[in-house]
């Protein structure tokens, strides 16, 4: 997977990045990649592909309500790894099974992408209006991907994992999303994560943690 510059999406990253709403402060980010490998991502393509196969051969009596029901056909295997091989890239610090990755991607639709921004992104999308005239967030977002990665073209997946394998929960987290638009046929994917944290958390955080670092200042103007 390759990172790939594009014009369209460094408008919105710009202002999603740190976008402070009183209350609570919205961070998300757009990232194009191309599913061609490069060197590492060959040999971890090859493990993930490996860990699925075992899965199954180890599910060989599973029924077909299973959820690794999905991994079954090789074009299904082939898009869990590219989403897996994608989140890598984001967070190169977390390793990710595909085999239970897998179990937390729903394909979306674009109706149900625009509920989730209408309902979670009002008042960002407000703000959006005042700093920028002209057309909504949304429309923005649509036309920016589609323009990168076409979206009719596109399959739409959400990631929604558990606690335990969710890379995305930060101090303070009051939501968050991660989607994936993926053009088969330009081998293109772009990733976009929302995160909502709450800026009263976060200060409850800095309250508590002040009297430690007074109390380190106090001790480091004593003689011992």
């Amino acid at each position: 997977m390759k990172f790939l510059e594009y014009t369209p999406l460094d408008r919105l990253n710009d202002f999603l990045t740190h976008l402070n709403l009183g209350e609570r402060t919205i961070e998300g980010c757009l990232e194009a990649y191309s599913c061609k490998h490069t060197g590492t991502d060959k040999k971890l393509s090859l493990s993930l592909e490996n860990e699925i196969l075992d899965y199954l051969g180890k599910s060989s009596d599973m029924d077909s309500s299973s959820p690794a029901d999905l991994l079954l056909s090789r074009t299904s295997r082939k898009t869990v790894i590219y989403l897996v091989l994608t989140l890598s890239h984001m967070y190169p610090d977390y390793d990710f099974s595909a085999v239970k990755a897998h179990q937390f991607f729903t394909e979306e639709s674009w109706d149900s992408f625009k509920q989730i921004v209408d309902t979670y992104m009002f008042e960002a999308s407000k703000e959006w209006i005042e700093t920028n005239g002209g057309t909504s967030l949304l429309e923005a977002l649509y036309k920016a991907l589609d323009e990168v990665v076409k979206l009719a073209e596109c399959e739409i997946y959400s990631y929604n994992p558990d606690s335990d394998a969710d890379p995305f929960l930060e101090r303070g987290a009051v939501w968050s999303f991660s989607f994936f638009f993926y053009n088969r046929k330009l081998k293109r994917i772009v990733s976009f994560r929302l995160c909502c944290l709450s800026n009263l958390v976060a200060d409850e955080f800095l309250t508590v943690d002040l009297p430690y670092e007074e109390d380190g200042e106090i001790f480091d103007d004593m003689d011992m």
